[in-house]
């Protein structure tokens, strides 16, 4: 394709965005979603589409009588090879907009799959809600707690099917092992433990400078603080800036955490969370441009169970003959009165022999996580989602519950050992493990080194607010930016 004719394709694209205020909101619109026929075509919109995006268009346009429709990001140089993508999955040509609230605004989209950065992910749920549109959100549905609230209100008020990108939820084998726990056959539950454990390094500095002309970079901020354009951000280093992520934990790692959440009987949020942990790279000063953890213990009070969840960055999968290696793990092991689950088997008290696991009655609604969200706009029931929004945001607010610990937390020395995280036996592995895994993939000298150490945090699951921390309750939420405001009343 020459350079004029992908120049001329842009600018037909962008035709669908222009004349947008700048003050332009979707918050108030009535809800206007049209009632969908057994053998109507479901019409879907993606937005955010350059890599967890080209996913969810692969899995929607390959569906019987559903079509991508609709793709948005603010990056316009997507446009043309993402529909290509549309072209040759469903066989039809989508509209592109740069906007999510123009595309919003077409009486012909149905639903909305948001696949952005995760600080837009609530807003878009919200004003989708609010515009009669169903929505599969990606995980984490929320940028912070307060948000993935409003989801779950909005989802209610507007009478919406609003899936979250848990995959799990439609696993068999996952599910199998959750209702194993439940039943009540190997006692209780006493350690839910997870981990999330993939390589995350430097990702070194980038300058500012003037973004891409075909990027509007205010629509890519949004919500967050106005701030320069630097290359670590679009499109995938986003992840480890407190302003658009929420680190690993946040990342890949809130899949085991709603796994780890979803094996304890009854569990919402927590009695209180304490976090340690840091960020350490493998550059010369042993800094980078990144801000969250990439090494992180979070230890939560259930009552009768703890949640425990390690995030380890520094994965060493080789190394020189006769050192430690320290190898990806995401995964997760249910700690019990008569044993232990993992990797789907059942270890009896002291044995190393795994078991089958007994036999227990489960069901997961059919489709997988997209086809089962499809199945549920058809059908308008809610409870038949296998991961609704309350599941996700409830497990989202985990995350952001163990990062607000991390982020309150002050510079302590290695000789130190963390407040508040007790002397169960997993918690101190884990502790360990972190230790171990400094001084063999970075070589750091623990007895000059040092770690951030959070507060051990008391917490109320029913206000969902932290009790008598105003200076906690204040990353609840965020300042947000005019006019993408998350409303406080949907």
């Amino acid at each position: 394709m020459s350079h004029q004719t992908r120049r001329t394709f842009l600018k037909r694209a962008a035709v669908a965005t222009a004349g947008i205020s700048t003050g332009l909101t979707i918050a108030g619109t009535k809800a206007s979603g049209r009632v969908l026929g057994a053998n109507d075509t479901i019409r879907m919109g993606v937005a955010g589409i350059h890599g967890r995006g080209q996913g969810h268009i692969n899995a929607f346009a390959g569906m019987d009588r559903v079509q991508v429709t609709h793709l948005i990001d603010p990056d316009s140089r997507l446009f043309e090879s993402r529909s290509e993508l549309v072209k040759k999955a469903g066989g039809n040509t989508p509209k592109c907009f740069q906007d999510i609230r123009k595309a919003l605004e077409d009486k012909d989209l149905d639903a909305i799959s948001v696949a952005t950065t995760n600080h837009w992910h609530s807003l878009i749920t919200i004003w989708s809600c609010q515009a009669g549109k169903d929505v599969y959100v990606e995980k984490p549905c929320s940028h912070n707690v307060f948000e993935g609230r409003k989801c779950v209100e909005a989802a209610r008020k507007y009478n919406r099917i609003v899936q979250h990108g848990t995959q799990s939820r439609s696993s068999k084998g996952v599910t199998k092992q959750v209702a194993a726990v439940k039943s009540g056959k190997y006692g209780k539950l006493l350690v839910s433990k997870g981990y999330c454990c993939k390589p995350r390094w430097s990702i070194g500095f980038k300058q500012t400078e003037e973004p891409p002309e075909e990027l509007d970079f205010n629509l890519w901020l949004g919500p967050a603080p106005d701030q320069p354009y630097h290359r670590n951000l679009v499109h995938y280093n986003w992840h480890w800036f407190w302003d658009f992520g929420n680190g690993d934990m946040g990342n890949q790692g809130v899949h085991q955490m709603d796994i780890a959440r979803w094996a304890i009987p009854d569990a919402t949020l927590p009695k209180s969370v304490v976090s340690m942990g840091g960020r350490w790279v493998n550059t010369d000063d042993f800094k980078d441009q990144g801000q969250t953890p990439n090494m992180e213990l979070c230890v939560f009070d259930y009552g009768e169970t703890l949640l425990v969840f390690e995030t380890r960055g520094l994965v060493v999968k080789k190394g020189p003959k006769g050192t430690k290696v320290f190898p990806a793990k995401v995964a997760d092991e249910l700690y019990l009165e008569e044993g232990n689950i993992i990797g789907g088997k059942f270890y009896p008290k002291g044995s190393d022999k795994a078991e089958e696991l007994a036999d227990v009655e489960y069901h997961v609604h059919p489709g997988g996580i997209f086809g089962n969200f499809i199945n549920c706009v058809r059908s308008r029931k809610q409870d038949e989602l296998n991961a609704e929004i309350l599941e996700g945001h409830l497990s989202s607010a985990l995350c952001h519950l163990g990062n607000i610990s991390y982020r309150l937390g002050r510079q302590v020395p290695f000789s130190q050992e963390p407040d508040g995280f007790g002397d169960n036996q997993q918690v101190q592995e884990s502790l360990t493990m972190i230790k171990e895994n400094l001084t063999g993939a970075l070589g750091v000298d623990l007895a000059e080194a040092t770690y951030q150490l959070g507060p051990k945090l008391q917490f109320d699951a029913e206000t969902e607010k932290f009790i008598n921390n105003p200076e906690a309750d204040k990353l609840l939420t965020s300042p947000y930016r005019q006019p993408f405001v998350v409303p406080e009343n949907v």
